[in-house]
């Protein structure tokens, strides 16, 4: 086989899971359709917390970034694999490859990180709540929210530009939906096993140490609301943290099978799959699953709903 970094000049061709699958057209409204639900369900919950004065509490804060993540996420992703497949084109430049790279590898991290802070948001709150203004103010929130973007990018940073200095073989296929590294790393003509050992660690900690936050974190809860003397305030703490729970397990599944599993393990039609789950499915899903069982947002909907009519009809 020829080697030589030709992708320089051509790009890569993304062999997304629409490409291969037996209804495209079927699954290509199915994800439209996700799409949209992600944009105004993450746009509507980021209003809201934004307009009503009520929810600026650190709990709010943090997930107007969870919904901005989102939204960013899958926006980096569907309309290219959509658009590309319109057009029957499905190239992309080395540049825009990177680009994509680096943007879902920041926003990915920054949400894995995100989570572990808001974990330790409801344990404050739960577990500390006399104590919970001054360990979760408002600048202490902002610096959770700056770590998450930042240790993220940096992260997202190193890794892009390592995957991508590689001298790649004249295939150009990429048998995913998106750049990412276990798919380009296949297409390498170097040995890059020392690298794909270092993305298992940089993965595990980036994943394992917020998740064991996470855990430590619930687990504290649940000690402490099997203790409440009130059904009511043990079933509001419940339905948060379920909700929450709920979130961490659809998200840390998905990057632990793409990134601390074995690549033995993984087949590119099970990538596509997981891919398709963590940028599209979750993020349509995350402010379902938030808003749907949570009084405070539904009632701050309800108040930004009627503030918008009173404004649009004023007789009405």
């Amino acid at each position: 086989m020829e080697h030589g970094n030709s992708t320089l000049g051509s790009g890569f061709i993304l062999m997304g899971i629409l490409k291969d699958s037996e209804s495209p057209e079927l699954l290509c409204a199915i994800i439209t359709i996700l799409y949209m639900l992600a944009l105004t369900s993450n746009g509507l919950l980021l209003l809201v917390i934004t307009m009503d004065t009520r929810l600026h509490v650190p709990m709010y804060l943090l997930l107007g970034q969870l919904s901005l993540m989102d939204l960013l996420f899958t926006s980096v992703v569907t309309p290219k694999a959509l658009v590309d497949f319109l057009r029957s084109e499905n190239t992309i430049s080395f540049g825009g490859c990177a680009l994509q790279m680096f943007l879902a590898l920041t926003l990915g991290g920054a949400e894995d990180l995100l989570l572990a802070f808001m974990a330790y948001d409801r344990y404050v709150a739960i577990c500390h709540p006399l104590n919970y203004m001054i360990l979760m103010s408002t600048r202490v929130c902002w610096l959770m929210v700056a770590t998450s973007w930042v240790l993220a990018s940096l992260n997202a940073l190193g890794h892009t530009l390592y995957t991508m200095h590689f001298p790649f073989c004249m295939s150009r296929k990429i048998s995913h939906l998106l750049c990412e590294i276990p798919p380009l790393l296949k297409l390498a003509c170097a040995d890059t096993s020392r690298y794909e050992l270092m993305v298992y660690v940089t993965g595990v900690t980036f994943l394992l140490l917020p998740l064991s936050v996470i855990v430590a974190s619930y687990t504290l809860i649940l000690f402490t609301v099997l203790h409440m003397p009130s059904n009511e305030g043990r079933q509001k703490a419940l339905v948060t943290c379920s909700s929450h729970l709920t979130v961490v397990g659809m998200f840390y599944g998905a990057a632990t099978f793409m990134y601390i599993l074995p690549s033995s393990l993984h087949s590119p039609k099970q990538d596509n799959i997981i891919s398709v789950f963590y940028t599209i499915v979750t993020p349509a899903l995350n402010p379902l699953i938030y808003s749907l069982r949570n009084k405070e947002v539904l009632g701050a909907l309800r108040r930004v709903m009627g503030k918008y009519m009173l404004r649009t009809h004023p007789t009405f």
